[in-house]
């Protein structure tokens, strides 16, 4: 792993808790491996692109880093139906492969979800940075596009980067059956975890990720991943 810069902040509004700031350690890195990029997803570190980040709120702990126990999944019932509506749905998996369909379904979901404007440039630097670790994941429903996502593999699980879907197609719950079907792969590959970033208790854009059980918390203060929600 080559640092390209020492480790920096910055503080901002919070985006997911009301009237709180925003603090977070970041630096940049390349050439990073499965063993280096394992090292620091472990503990709480995530990245898009070289870009490498947390969160070191003072008054604050809430973001905690999330992992399914990927051998002990079991789907609940209306996880077990989206991933039946979907079954025709077909999933390819890839080194990463920029295409101009993807970058279209990116900024499409990106404005009408988050209204949030999109640039080809930054695109490509967030998720398409050279890496020996990341893989795109595509869904098409009946040769459509209709959801792409990027994950990294480590030593002991896959990592979900990023998830975006045609909102057309909101109806089939992507966001859902796209992290069951990631979970299945990584199961497929006797891989332990499935990570999927940050969650917040209180925050309603994240409640979905406590819903793949069983699941691990990491706890910033003891630093250990020692709170685990059973079936």
């Amino acid at each position: 792993m080559k640092l390209l810069s020492k480790n920096s902040f910055f503080e901002d509004k919070c985006p997911y808790i009301k009237n709180e700031k925003f603090k977070q350690e970041y630096f940049f890195a390349t050439d990073f491996t499965e063993d280096d990029y394992q090292k620091f997803l472990e503990v709480g570190w995530r990245h898009f692109g070289n870009y490498f980040f947390k969160p070191v709120c003072k008054k604050c702990k809430k973001c905690q880093p999330i992992r399914v126990d990927v051998q002990n999944f079991t789907p609940s019932k209306s996880q077990r139906k989206i991933f039946k509506k979907n079954e025709k749905i077909e999933v390819i998996i890839s080194s990463l492969n920029p295409t101009l369909e993807i970058y279209e379904l990116y900024k499409k979901h990106s404005k009408v979800k988050f209204n949030q404007e999109s640039n080809i440039d930054n695109f490509i630097y967030s998720f398409y940075y050279k890496s020996e670790i990341t893989l795109q994941s595509e869904y098409y429903y009946n040769d459509k596009l209709v959801g792409i996502g990027f994950i990294d593999k480590v030593k002991n699980g896959l990592s979900s980067i990023y998830f975006a879907y045609d909102i057309d197609y909101s109806h089939l719950s992507l966001g859902t059956y796209s992290a069951i079907y990631e979970i299945n792969y990584a199961k497929s590959l006797n891989l332990k975890y499935y990570y999927l970033g940050y969650y917040i208790k209180e925050s309603s854009r994240m409640s979905y990720k406590n819903r793949f059980k069983p699941y691990q918390l990491y706890d910033w203060n003891s630093k250990n991943w020692n709170l685990i929600e059973k079936l």
